[in-house]
């Protein structure tokens, strides 16, 4: 038996000697690929060393193992578009977070609907023949040779961009492509295959570059998967923000107005008002200091600051006598101006500022999404300043404050990823060993204390200090990046920010950023489509119709609306010359949460026949009875 050599498959342990073969683990959904020491390799060709620890096989119920499935899909995918337009030529093909892309050079020609179906048969007839998927490694320069013989000349341009001496090839059947792996053992493995869509889209994302076809698509271990996954994407499109805001008069986008940029209707900013009112009273209750900083600062700040340098691609900024003026792409800056007004003493340690402060960024044409990705924004944006020790209670502050917040809105299946830096490389991070320990520490303590279960993203933090993300789970069991905590240890050195500590002397404050919603567009977006547009009652843009019954209940209709109004509740009187059943089915088409039916019977008994949205018609209610139950509702954020 070797030493260590520990195989763990679905929970289950095997001891096995160096030189033993995985390939006997391989299966559709329990055994993609083999994970030793944090790396994956194909589990087809992996042999036993004997001194590994533990190998675990990764199935489909991992992030990796769908990688790996998704990433052999993608070459499935690859070598049907090859095999039926030999033409064309390959880009790239990654594995996403649900399902896979290719990217194909067409010389101009757009894939139509037809050409799916067809490519996606000649993708189900590569699974059947149950292909081996070999790898290879080769040098940079065989490589090169390879493709250039084939046309390749994407894979040309990736090959000259690579230092690597070796690089590494796969192979099924006549198809080759350029690719890290790890692949599953055959094409055959793939179970149940769909392509989905066909868009536009730019080589290494820069609309200056060549324009290519991107095909989407999605594979699972069984059809019943993909049946119930086909029919979330169903409702997903049925829910989808950019229908569902014009729909319901929330925003529009126009192209006379520009890309990315919204404009809020009168009931988005009914919506809003509340999203933010509420921000507002929860960060005082917390103990923040609400601040406003403007849209446009002079360029020097963002020099200062790094952004300048690191970051001005996706900056707007020009110049104006002679100077440099950006228009705010961040709050943070200015939040450390504000700061820096006067010297800071420990004693006045924590300070927190928070601003909903709009932002400007520039995002290619190409990644605009409605509102989950635009070019101007309202960031939910506060910094926290303060001193080592008190680092870790502010972390748990924050926790609790987006516990309170997103839970206020129904968010609350929730995960959380914490980013920390490689320790085998520190010359990539700003800050010392004691810092990043110090920092990556009060970030895992605040989670442990709050019972969280986190992953541990090694290598993902950014240079200048580790950080927590949560991931919101939906109603479609799809997940949303939602709040940020970052510490930060490069805008304190670059500008200086420090505090008199009891030793009376300077020392560099801990600067932690965080946003709770991300921004509210972002979020705002989210909503909509986890809710489907049915928003809770108490930040429903309309709350309630009344519809009378005929013209001669209008009276009636005008004084329950105005007892309603008068309580504090977004209510409307639809008082038109339609039929009843056509103003029913309008309010409904609308979302809002109630329609109240007024006629004689209500009239004389000062009663409303009440229509729940999603139930129908619930019967008659004192009018009296009718608005408690909607303001208890309304207190409760239901």
């Amino acid at each position: 038996m070797g030493k260590g050599s520990t195989v763990i498959k679905g929970g289950m342990r095997f001891s096995l000697k160096p030189g033993e073969k995985l390939e006997k683990f391989a299966s559709p959904r329990d055994g993609l690929a083999v994970k030793v020491k944090d790396k994956l390799f194909d589990i087809h060709l992996y042999e036993v060393k004997g001194d590994e620890g533990v190998i675990e096989i990764i199935g489909f119920d991992s992030p990796e193992g769908r990688e790996v499935y998704w990433h052999t899909s993608a070459h499935i995918l690859a070598q049907a578009v090859k095999e039926l337009f030999p033409e064309v030529k390959l880009a790239i093909g990654p594995p996403i977070e649900n399902g896979f892309y290719y990217d194909f050079f067409t010389g101009g020609r757009a894939f139509s609907e037809d050409d799916l179906k067809v490519i996606e048969e000649r993708c189900k007839e590569i699974i059947k023949r149950d292909l081996r998927i070999e790898r290879e490694e080769v040098t940079r320069e065989e490589a090169l040779k390879i493709f250039e013989e084939r046309g390749e000349d994407f894979k040309v341009e990736l090959l000259r961009e690579i230092r690597d001496d070796k690089v590494t090839l796969y192979k099924q059947g006549e198809f080759i492509d350029l690719c890290r792996g790890p692949h599953l053992p055959s094409t055959g493995m793939v179970k149940a295959f769909k392509l989905l869509s066909v868009s536009s889209s730019y080589w290494k994302g820069d609309e200056r570059g060549p324009s290519l076809q991107r095909i989407y698509g999605i594979s699972f271990p069984s059809e019943e998967e993909l049946d119930e996954y086909i029919a979330r994407l169903e409702e997903a499109k049925r829910r989808d923000h950019r229908l569902l805001g014009p729909k319901l008069d929330l925003f529009s986008f126009h192209q006379e107005a520009g890309a990315g940029v919204v404009l809020w209707h009168p009931k988005g900013m009914v919506v809003r008002e509340i999203i933010e009112s509420y921000w507002k009273e929860i960060h005082r209750r917390y103990g923040y200091h609400l601040v406003f900083t403007p849209h446009l600062l002079h360029g020097d700040l963002f020099k200062i600051s790094g952004h300048f340098e690191f970051y001005r691609e996706n900056m707007f900024y020009f110049d104006k006598e002679g100077e440099t003026y950006v228009v705010k792409p961040m709050n943070c800056p200015a939040h450390i101006l504000i700061y820096k007004t006067r010297k800071r003493s420990y004693r006045e340690l924590p300070i927190r500022y928070a601003e909903l402060g709009t932002v400007y960024r520039y995002e290619r044409s190409g990644v605009l999404h409605g509102l989950l990705r635009v070019r101007g924004f309202t960031q939910d944006d506060a910094h926290i300043f303060c001193t080592p020790e008190q680092m870790e209670e502010e972390i748990l502050g924050v926790i609790e404050l987006m516990e309170e917040l997103l839970s206020s809105f129904g968010m609350r299946e929730l995960s959380v990823e914490l980013s920390v830096r490689d320790p085998n490389l520190p010359e990539k991070y700003m800050g010392s060993d004691e810092q990043w320990e110090m920092a990556e520490e009060a970030l895992a303590n605040a989670l442990k204390r709050k019972g969280y279960d986190y992953t541990r993203m090694e290598g993902e933090a950014v240079f200048y200090g580790p950080k927590i993300d949560v991931k919101f789970t939906d109603s479609l069991g799809r997940k949303w990046q939602c709040t940020t905590i970052q510490v930060d240890f490069n805008l304190p050195a670059r500008f200086n920010v420090c505090y008199v500590g009891r030793d009376g002397r300077e020392h560099e404050v801990v600067m932690i950023h965080r946003a709770i919603f991300g921004s509210i567009e972002r979020f705002f977006g989210i909503l909509l489509e986890h809710y489907g547009g049915n928003l809770p009652v108490w930040i429903s843009p309309v709350q309630v119709v009344v519809i009378p019954i005929s013209d001669k209940y209008l009276d009636y209709a005008r004084l329950v609306k105005d007892a309603l109004y008068n309580e504090g509740m977004r209510v409307e009187l639809d008082d038109r010359s339609e039929t009843m059943q056509k103003k029913i089915a309008e309010a409904e088409d609308q979302k809002v949460p109630y329609v109240l039916i007024v006629g004689r019977r209500e009239e004389e008994s000062k009663t409303v026949s009440v229509r729940v949205r999603g139930l129908g018609d619930t019967g008659q209610r004192r009018l009296e009875d009718f608005i408690n139950e909607i303001k208890r509702r309304i207190s409760e954020r239901l």
